[in-house]
């Protein structure tokens, strides 16, 4: 009977227990947008990329929760690390503020195939792409009855909590976030699609195209101030404008080659264009928006998902 893998960067179905394992022995690690692991150097920005990165150890497959070698050491130091790693940036001092609000739930972008190309062949033991799934190819199986069950959404990480931007369930840790189970399913995995992906991030000057960066922000009675997380911006060729009620940014980065991040970012409610300003530092772009009305912003884009929580601007005053 086939059993699941549940080493990190595995996850694969197998019979054979003396089958060689690849996966990565270390924690994930997320720090100022950026994520990888810490058993190995590749450091990404997008989480497509992060579940992309080669496994840097190989071993022996295991359906327990105790993986070998260095995952067998008490993981409470490292789970505190990452949890310190995701904690937010100090709240500047210069103006009375609430507490800090980080976000990252940029709606996913839209799915570049929804079906694989016929014309292409699937390599023996290809990982369906879909989040959440994580069923293997084997060559000559009939696809026949397939069920694909995967998370169509976002991956969100708040606050120490993790989860899908599609479902509700939310969980602290990181192996547990692997194990949501997905919320919707499709009649055929995804293994190759139109076979375009790995060029998808790829223009004719050998640009990277970011399609989402890490964000967050607080805000006083009269200001929003955000940060939008990028390395490296070229503070010559940046493009940033603002709008009643948007944010438009065109950010290229000095990185040989160069990524770029363009988007129009939906506000959750009007700015004055006038008086907002902004400031390019060494790992982010901040912007100051002003606000028209004064009022508190639950979440920074119109399209975050809204949690119920309110927040309190200005300074509190003593009992």
């Amino acid at each position: 009977m086939a059993q699941k893998c549940v080493h990190k960067g595995c996850g694969k179905l197998y019979t054979d227990e003396d089958d060689v394992c690849k996966y990565h022995p270390g924690p994930p690690i997320f720090h100022e947008g950026q994520k990888g692991w810490k058993c190995c150097k590749p450091r990404v920005l997008t989480f497509e990329e992060f579940m992309d990165i080669p496994p840097c150890t190989e071993g022996k497959h295991s359906t327990t929760d105790l993986p070998p070698g260095i995952e067998s050491k008490p993981q409470t130091a490292d789970s505190a690390l990452i949890k310190k790693l995701e904690g937010l940036e100090p709240v500047p001092s210069r103006a009375p503020v609430a507490a800090p609000k980080q976000v990252n739930t940029a709606p996913p972008p839209p799915p570049e195939s929804e079906d694989d190309d016929p014309d292409l062949e699937i390599p023996d033991g290809h990982i369906c792409r879909r989040k959440g799934c994580g069923q293997s190819y084997k060559a000559g199986q009939s696809r026949e009855g397939e069920q694909c069950i995967h998370h169509p959404g976002a991956p969100i990480f708040h606050e120490g909590s993790k989860g899908y931007s599609c479902c509700k369930r939310r969980v602290l840790e990181f192996d547990q976030f692997m194990k949501i189970e997905g919320c919707k399913i499709k009649g055929k995995h995804l293994f190759v699609g139109s076979g375009k992906k790995e060029n998808k991030n790829e223009t004719a000057g050998s640009e990277e195209i970011l399609e989402t960066v890490r964000h967050d922000f607080y805000q006083t009675a009269s200001s929003v101030i955000a940060s939008l997380f990028l390395k490296k911006i070229n503070k010559d060729v940046a493009k940033v404008e603002f709008k009643p009620q948007q944010l438009a940014v065109d950010l290229v980065t000095t990185d040989s080659p160069p990524k770029r991040y363009k988007a129009e970012i939906p506000l959750y409610n009007e700015i004055d264009p006038e008086k907002s300003t902004f400031k390019i530092f060494g790992t982010k772009l901040e912007v100051a928006l002003a606000k028209v009305d004064g009022s508190s912003w639950p979440v920074f884009r119109s399209d975050d998902r809204l949690t119920g929580e309110i927040y309190q601007v200005g300074q509190a005053g003593r009992a």
